[in-house]
């Protein structure tokens, strides 16, 4: 298989076919993502030769995969030209294949027809992995996200429509210190309304590439101690009203981990964000968060 770097996989993608389909991000501008500014990830879709030489390894296994993951860091938001055909391609060759998924910005989304939503549904594609991160605007308008609170919800309900389903993400202390409350409760009535399949929950690390850590040194944004942020994802469950989305905490970047189903476990994953946050070191974890600053 064809990889500019080892992928890596989210926790429900264990068993999906990994299949890069580009290289970078076609966005690439929110101040703290740090995924796409290494050497040789600049942005380009996968070459066609090589995309065609891992369809063939992928039907070559005895236990082909059921699901494909597009690798990259929006591949949804590649040209109709180069998408639908390469959907196309994945279901003549593997005709097992029951369903197809990828990052996907809300731009991406907003960018593409009626028609080609519906021909994505055709095809295969569910599970969209959904760079939410916050339904706070000021918060979205500081990190460069291209998207607003309104434009998650409208675009969410476009993917619904055709019978898409998505994950969404919540990049905790998004907003910075002092506003995490304010950010989960905002968040919280527009994750409620969309009610996703699933939302993944993430914390924002300051990675030293990232053009958030300019901003850092220069005083224009101060992150939001530890547990402060544990406080915001508790405000944040505690705010998801009718909503009945899976709930994952698993992330490396969060100091608190967990999951659960809405509402079955809300008022218990509360109580254990309320039980962490009391007892937290803030010193200790600090230190901890500093040692994802380089990677």
């Amino acid at each position: 298989m064809h990889y500019v770097e080892s992928p890596h996989r989210l926790p429900y993608e264990m068993a999906s076919g990994i299949l890069q389909a580009e290289i970078g991000c076609s966005y690439n501008r929110c101040r703290f993502c740090s995924l796409c500014r290494k050497p040789g990830k600049d942005y380009r879709p996968a070459p066609c030769e090589e995309v065609e030489a891992d369809l063939d390894e992928l039907a070559s296994y005895v236990r082909r995969p059921t699901r494909i993951y597009l690798y990259g860091g929006n591949p949804f938001g590649m040209p109709r030209d180069i998408l639908i055909p390469l959907l196309e391609r994945i279901r003549e060759k593997l005709p097992e294949v029951k369903t197809i998924g990828g990052f996907c910005r809300v731009a991406d989304v907003k960018a593409a027809t009626d028609e080609d939503l519906a021909t994505w549904a055709r095809l295969g594609v569910q599970g969209l992995s959904i760079g939410a991160e916050s339904a706070y605007d000021p918060a979205l308008k500081f990190m460069r996200k291209p998207h607003t609170a309104a434009d998650l919800e409208q675009q969410c309900a476009r993917l619904s429509k055709v019978g898409i389903d998505y994950t969404l993400f919540y990049l905790a202390g998004i907003a910075g210190a002092g506003k995490c409350s304010e950010a989960a409760r905002a968040s919280a009535e527009v994750f409620s309304r969309i009610n996703p399949l699933r939302i993944n929950i993430m914390t924002l690390t300051v990675f030293d590439n990232a053009d958030l850590a300019q901003d850092v040194a220069s005083g224009a944004f101060t992150p939001a101690a530890e547990r402060e942020i544990v406080l915001e994802i508790r405000d944040f469950i505690a705010g998801l009203s009718g909503c009945t989305s899976f709930i994952e905490a698993g992330h490396d970047t969060n100091m608190v981990h967990f999951d659960g189903v809405l509402p079955r476990d809300q008022e218990k994953m509360v109580l254990y964000l309320e039980q962490r946050a009391e007892i937290m070191n803030e010193e200790h974890m600090r230190l901890l968060r500093s040692r994802f600053r380089a990677l």
